[in-house]
């Protein structure tokens, strides 16, 4: 998930660069990770709502006076809810569907929650299509009624994470719609088709495997995933990248191109810099320096 780089120097403050990464079925702390034990925790998602969230995580880090980490986040193609907490105060906001690396720079602390969506959700919580919210970052009263901005009042007033999480979980519980259960558990299929299928898997041969045309899956990931198929299959391969990777200590970036499914090389840094922001080779230097540092 996180690996910090060397310190550097800026404006007096002692700077880190990390990397967050949380691929499909990954536990808390990732093998990548450099967050101190104990400063994220993940919570358990309720019978009732796992047709609709996949995890739901509480962070609290302080960093030590004159420290700023800058942090790039890996894209999952996730939709997420965010509430950050800034001196008490609850800042709540939606982060669409992104296949774009996030840079964000912090200091003194870092709180708050994260809800990551499974496809469909946009629908039944928002009833909107979720290729509205791509890569997008929308405020949380820019979606929600007069109503649902009361859950963020009660979490206000909640001065434990467990009972931010509860009234989080049982507002959101309260704002499902009845949506197509059928379409949704359609797109959380073909998403995980892609994941599967790994290097080779095609938009053809998802949809026959789903029983529909090219066009109808496009529909159907446009209303509830809000990432095309041919995008999510680009996705879906820079994990199975990255899982290989772990792997590979010194790696003959030629052969591990081909091994991971890209054309070559060429192909193979393409891919990285659209989705990491990095080239593989910078990347790994970043894993590498973070491990170092751990001793993990």
């Amino acid at each position: 998930m996180l690996a910090a780089v060397e310190p550097l120097e800026s404006h007096g403050l002692a700077m880190s660069e990390r990397l967050f990464v949380r691929l499909d079925g990954d536990p808390l702390y990732a093998p990548e990770t450099t967050v101190p034990a104990g400063t994220m925790r993940e919570f358990a998602v309720p019978a009732s709502m796992r047709e609709h969230v996949a995890h739901v995580l509480v962070y609290d880090e302080v960093l030590p006076p004159g420290v700023e980490v800058t942090e790039r986040v890996l894209p999952d193609g996730a939709l997420r809810l965010i509430f950050d907490v800034h001196g008490g105060a609850l800042a709540p906001r939606v982060a669409g569907p992104s296949a774009t690396p996030v840079v964000l720079t912090t200091r003194e602390r870092v709180q708050g929650l994260s809800v990551t969506l499974l496809p469909g959700a946009a629908h039944g919580l928002f009833g909107v299509a979720a290729h509205e919210l791509a890569e997008r970052v929308v405020p949380w009263d820019d979606l929600v009624g007069e109503r649902e901005r009361h859950i963020v009042a009660r979490m206000r007033g909640a001065g434990a994470e467990e009972a931010r999480v509860s009234i989080l979980l049982e507002g959101l519980q309260g704002m499902l719609r009845d949506t197509d259960g059928v379409e949704r558990r359609r797109a959380r299929r073909a998403a995980a088709l892609f994941r599967q299928g790994g290097q080779g898997r095609s938009v053809r041969a998802v949809a026959a495997q789903l029983g529909v045309g090219e066009r109808r899956l496009q529909q159907i990931f446009q209303s509830h995933v809000g990432l095309a198929p041919r995008t999510w299959s680009r996705l879906a391969r820079m994990q199975e990248c990255l899982r290989l990777l772990r792997g590979e200590a010194a790696p003959t970036w030629s052969g591990f191109a081909v091994k991971a499914g890209f054309y070559d090389q060429a192909h193979l840094i393409n891919e990285f810099r659209a989705f990491c922001g990095l080239t593989p080779e910078q990347f790994l230097r970043r894993t590498i320096s973070g491990s170092s540092k751990t001793g993990r």
